[in-house]
C-alpha cells in the first residue's frame, strides 16, 4: 500500500490530494508552487517563486527519506516566456549534478500569481 506524506495545506483537503506519494522506492511529489512561507504570498519574481517551491519539495521528500539528489524526472510548468527565462538558471543551479529527466511547459497555473509550478518524480534506490 503507498504512502501519503501531507504538507497540511488546505488545498490537500479541498482538491482530495498529497504532497507525496512512496509507492515502492519510486517518491512522486505533487505539482508545488513557490509562495513564501512567511508571508503565504507569490514572491512577484518567478525565480523566487521557482526556489520557493524546490524547497518545499525537498522538505516532502526528505519526509519522504530522501532528497533532490534522488530526482529522477522534473515537471515545470511555467506562465509564459518571461517565467521560462526565469527559472530556467534555478533548474540548472538545483539540477547541476543531478541531471533528472525534464518536462518544461509553458500553461496556465491554477492559483492567482503562481508563475511556476514544479512536480518530481524521485527514487528511493537512487
Amino acid at each position: 500500500m503507498p504512502k501519503r506524506i501531507f504538507s497540511g495545506a488546505p488545498s490537500e483537503t479541498t482538491a482530495g490530494y498529497a504532497k507525496a506519494v512512496i509507492d515502492g522506492t519510486t517518491i512522486y511529489v505533487s505539482g508545488t508552487t513557490g509562495r513564501d512561507k512567511a508571508t503565504g504570498l507569490f514572491p512577484p519574481d518567478a525565480a523566487d517563486q521557482a526556489r520557493n517551491a524546490f524547497a518545499d519539495v525537498e522538505d516532502a521528500l526528505q519526509k519522504a527519506g530522501a532528497s533532490l539528489a534522488n530526482a529522477v524526472a522534473s515537471r515545470v510548468y511555467v506562465t509564459d516566456l518571461e517565467a521560462a527565462e526565469a527559472v530556467s538558471p534555478v533548474l540548472g543551479e538545483v539540477f547541476k549534478d543531478i541531471r533528472p529527466t525534464s518536462t518544461f511547459l509553458i500553461c496556465q497555473i491554477p492559483a492567482r500569481g503562481a508563475k511556476v509550478e514544479i512536480e518530481i518524480t524521485a527514487s528511493l534506490a537512487v
